[in-house]
């Protein structure tokens, strides 16, 4: 394979894993510390990822208990649950926080496979975009004949398709994951 071609490849793989990353995120009717990975409060007047200061815990398949390690930590990382687009109530016990995950409904199902395929759509965008800077590249470099440049070509759009593919893959995963009561 082509050394723009592996390139491509990394760049893409490199996509999909944000994919997954951010697919995580969504709710999906069951508790997941996933959930909170993008969660960002205020610490100390920075900006703090909450998993970095509470530990986040499953007791129950629908519940989420965050304890803060710093329980002056508890009104910040409330207030970012509440700022979020998570749509869960924080509910304060003492020194810990409960999120209990309330069961989706059929709209609010079908509303997050349509954010999960626009997320999708996004990153497909993105390894379009990839291809399209790498045949750029290629036709820019001078060392390649023209043979070996339409086969490298070939090359670019076997891992562009293989990507897509996977991509498709990942949001039918998603998709199913969403959809199971």
């Amino acid at each position: 394979m082509d050394d723009y071609a592996l390139l491509a490849k990394e760049e893409m793989n490199k996509s999909i894993n944000s994919l997954r990353e951010n697919l995580s995120s969504l709710r999906t009717g069951r508790a997941s510390p996933a959930l909170l990975n993008n969660l960002e409060c205020d610490y100390y007047g920075d900006k703090m990822p909450v998993t970095q200061i509470a530990a986040i815990k499953v007791p129950e398949p629908r519940q989420l208990v965050i304890e803060p390690y710093d329980r002056n930590d508890v009104k910040s990382i409330v207030t970012a649950i509440n700022a979020s687009d998570i749509g869960i109530n924080p509910v304060i016990d003492g020194n810990k926080i409960r999120l209990i995950i309330p069961a989706l409904t059929e709209d609010r199902r079908k509303e997050l496979v349509k954010k999960c395929k626009s997320y999708c759509e996004e990153y497909k965008v993105a390894i379009r975009n990839v291809r399209r800077d790498m045949m750029d590249k290629l036709k820019k470099d001078d060392t390649y004949t023209e043979d070996t440049r339409k086969r490298a070509e070939a090359d670019i759009q076997k891992v562009t398709d293989e990507s897509i593919v996977e991509v498709d893959k990942v949001y039918k995963e998603k998709e199913s994951e969403i959809m199971a009561i």
